[in-house]
């Protein structure tokens, strides 16, 4: 099946995408889009893999549905467009990297600066319905995201996976410790950052690790 999405994952993937259950979710996410408001815009269900080519990736960070109200989503897990209010978890994900790296808290919510250096911010869903968190799961994405780690646990070396929450861990819970950094904490969330992803400082250890693999840290 042909699918727009950055060259290197094209050829990453391509099995992907002639499989069976690949072809369906296509037809239901068309109709969707047809029949109902859905997020992100169609040409940006891809964003995170076009903003980040299978080679340059450096951390993954794996979110698990877009944002479902207008002018959020932009196929960046976390991320929302310029002008639009930070969302909660963001606004924690900033809390820590202050504490962590005394980076200034950003006025902006859109992490668009953080894909273009190699970081992957993965939905598990990528596609939903406004309004209607969770209404386009165990539709197959979470089977081509499952691939799709798979692929960079299997085929790259010394990356950094940023597993928040339990969903995430689950989700990442094959990945090899030996081959991979893989940091686990709370999800950023306000219900639940105090437990554990506050102090995490998962952005100071990223890079120190990139560093002692012989990478470029992120600029977070």
């Amino acid at each position: 099946m042909e699918v727009r999405i950055d060259p290197t994952w094209k050829q990453v993937l391509q099995q992907e995408f002639d499989k069976p259950y690949f072809e369906l979710l296509t037809l239901f996410v068309k109709q969707e889009y047809r029949q109902h408001q859905i997020f992100p815009p169609a040409r940006l269900i891809f964003n995170a893999f076009d903003s980040c080519p299978f080679d340059k990736v450096k951390v993954v960070i794996l979110g698990q549905d877009p944002y479902h109200d207008f002018g959020q989503a932009h196929g960046l897990c976390f991320s929302v467009n310029d002008g639009v209010a930070v969302p909660p978890s963001l606004q924690n994900i900033y809390k820590e990297l202050n504490t962590d790296l005394g980076v200034p808290v950003p006025q902006s919510g859109n992490l668009q600066r953080w894909a273009d250096q190699g970081v992957l911010l993965l939905n598990a869903t990528l596609t939903v319905e406004a309004h209607r968190p969770g209404s386009h799961q165990n539709k197959g994405w979470e089977v081509f995201t499952d691939a799709v780690i798979q692929k960079l646990a299997d085929e790259r070396e010394h990356l950094v996976f940023m597993l928040w929450g339990s969903y995430a861990q689950r989700k990442g819970a094959f990945i090899s410790p030996q081959k991979h950094l893989v940091l686990k904490a709370a999800h950023p969330s306000p219900l639940s950052a105090y437990k554990g992803f506050f102090g995490c400082r998962h952005f100071s250890k990223a890079n120190q690790y990139l560093q002692s693999h012989g990478m470029t840290p992120i600029n977070w």
